[in-house]
């Protein structure tokens, strides 16, 4: 009786699988990436609900509400429910999962999907949980957690599963998680809650304290990605930047240039060389030898600021290659671990059950 049981319960699971739009998220602190089995990454969006303050009521998700930020009448508040890679607003983490779900969701009989979130490899142990009950509670039917290396590694094509060290530095919003993956296997990782975030407050701050010039996240963002580098250009650029004087109150405009957007950004990117030098130590000899042979790889949007691979090659006298998409190499990882179910067990990370105390 219980093999007919065995029997019909994986009969019921093919045909849920058969008809079910599994989906692999990377849930990022500045974008969420969704990839739809089959059919590949189907959507892009800020990390950002806007809600009616004081209440959780959703009024806008994604790129919609990003529009909002610093715009906002009083009654509304664009927030990022995500901070340094992990959830810092339950509630509004969970409707915009929940919205991001039914968006791609329209095409097939609603089925509950299976979901593969990446998260980062340096998060607590309720931190994990926090992220996998989220999901459950957007509509997953069941949900596998995968650590943000690991599925980059995947998406850029990295050969983890063969006996050699493969390095990857995945540069994101909130995070930059660095790892040397061997064996389908994390030999050796270190997590940072340094990414693009930090890097846009450093510019912030730049121009608050030289040129007493108040901007907001999305001005430093678009300077960052306009005249922004590690290393010294061929060509240094300026820009035009405008804000709100410090002294005065009133509008102003000040020309920037790449040499001082680069002297800004030193704190931040001085803290992510320290941690791959320290990954580098830690490295067990065998597998530091083939980094010489194959070098390192970086993904993640951070990963795009100009220079940074050339500063990070002088630096660890490695060759340091910038994956060719690395803004979705995280969801392009979760997609083929969903597409390769031997991949699934193997790569990801299981969330131990709450104790409870009595």
């Amino acid at each position: 009786m219980g093999r007919l049981q065995q029997l019909a319960k994986q009969g019921f699971n093919y045909i849920l699988d058969l008809f079910s739009n599994d989906i692999g998220i990377d849930l990022g602190t500045a974008t969420t990436l969704v990839y739809v089995k089959g059919e590949g990454i189907v959507l892009c969006e800020p990390s950002v609900v806007a809600v009616e303050r004081g209440t959780s009521h959703v009024l806008a998700v994604g790129e919609e509400a990003k529009r909002m930020l610093g715009r906002t009448p009083g009654n509304i508040v664009a927030i990022r429910p995500m901070r340094d890679g992990v959830i810092t607003n339950f509630e509004v983490t969970e409707a915009m999962l929940r919205h991001f779900i039914r968006k791609v969701r329209h095409r097939r009989f609603q089925v509950r999907p299976r979901i593969v979130i990446a998260i980062p490899s340096g998060i607590t142990e309720v931190e994990r949980r926090a992220v996998k009950e989220s999901a459950e509670r957007a509509g997953a039917r069941e949900v596998f957690l995968i650590e943000e290396p690991v599925a980059a590694a995947i998406g850029v094509g990295l050969p983890i599963q063969e006996p050699v060290g493969n390095m990857i530095i995945d540069i994101g919003g909130g995070t930059t998680e660095i790892a040397v993956i061997s064996l389908a296997g994390i030999v050796f990782s270190k997590s940072i809650r340094i990414g693009g975030d930090e890097m846009n407050e450093a510019i912030i701050e730049y121009l608050k304290k030289t040129y007493n010039l108040m901007v907001g996240e999305r001005t430093a963002e678009d300077i960052k990605i306009k005249i922004g580098s590690a290393y010294p250009l061929e060509e240094e650029m300026s820009l035009e930047v405008k804000g709100r004087d410090l002294i005065a109150g009133l509008p102003k405009a000040v020309t920037i240039t790449s040499e001082e957007i680069r002297e800004s950004l030193q704190e931040p990117l001085r803290a992510i060389l320290e941690v791959t030098k320290i990954s580098l130590e830690r490295t067990p000899p065998e597998l530091a030898s083939d980094l010489i042979e194959h070098g390192i790889v970086m993904a993640g949007g951070g990963s795009l600021l100009k220079g940074l691979d050339k500063l990070i090659s002088e630096e660890t006298c490695l060759p340091v290659h910038v994956a060719d998409d690395p803004v979705t190499a995280v969801a392009n990882g979760t997609g083929k671990v969903l597409n390769e179910i031997k991949y699934l067990k193997k790569v990801t990370v299981s969330v131990k059950p709450e104790m409870s105390t009595l």
